[in-house]
């Protein structure tokens, strides 16, 4: 069917910095929409225009008849809806990734730097470091982080 080691990645990812409330959203849109579109929705829905019929033997009436009483299928309704609900929530886990990856290389930097130096002299004075991780090791959601969540 498919790979879906990247799904498990970025759900691990998402999980990491996530509300309880935002956990939630991402189980019941990944299982109760992705999966079951993904799924079944193709054997249910997968050729709904072969069975009606038109009530006139007119060349394309059939199409427009079609048309007409179903304006949009299933499918694309759902998918439609899948990717106006995820949105914000693959922006968020964009910006996530970015400021993760950023603060990676920073800290590669600074080992870098700390193994160029290997006394530091006293003329320096100590660089006070902030660091944006917690006790833990998870990045805090301060500044541009936490203004995007919100």
């Amino acid at each position: 069917m498919g790979d879906w080691s990247f799904l498990g990645r970025l759900l691990e990812n998402a999980q990491e910095h996530s509300t309880v409330i935002g956990k939630v959203w991402l189980t019941v849109l990944f299982i109760f929409r992705i999966l079951v579109l993904g799924a079944a929705a193709e054997d249910v829905w997968g050729d709904e225009q072969s069975d009606f019929t038109c009530n006139t033997q007119q060349p394309g009436c059939e199409n427009v008849c079609y048309d007409r009483a179903f304006p949009i299928s299933h499918i694309r309704f759902w998918a439609l809806q899948i990717i106006f609900v995820s949105t914000p929530t693959l922006i968020y886990l964009g910006h996530v990734l970015h400021i993760v990856r950023m603060e990676e290389k920073k800290k590669e930097r600074e080992e870098e730097e700390q193994l160029k130096r290997e006394s530091p002299s006293p003329k320096e004075p100590p660089q006070d470091n902030p660091s944006s991780r917690d006790d833990r090791g998870r990045v805090r959601m301060a500044g541009a982080l936490l203004r995007t969540y919100v």
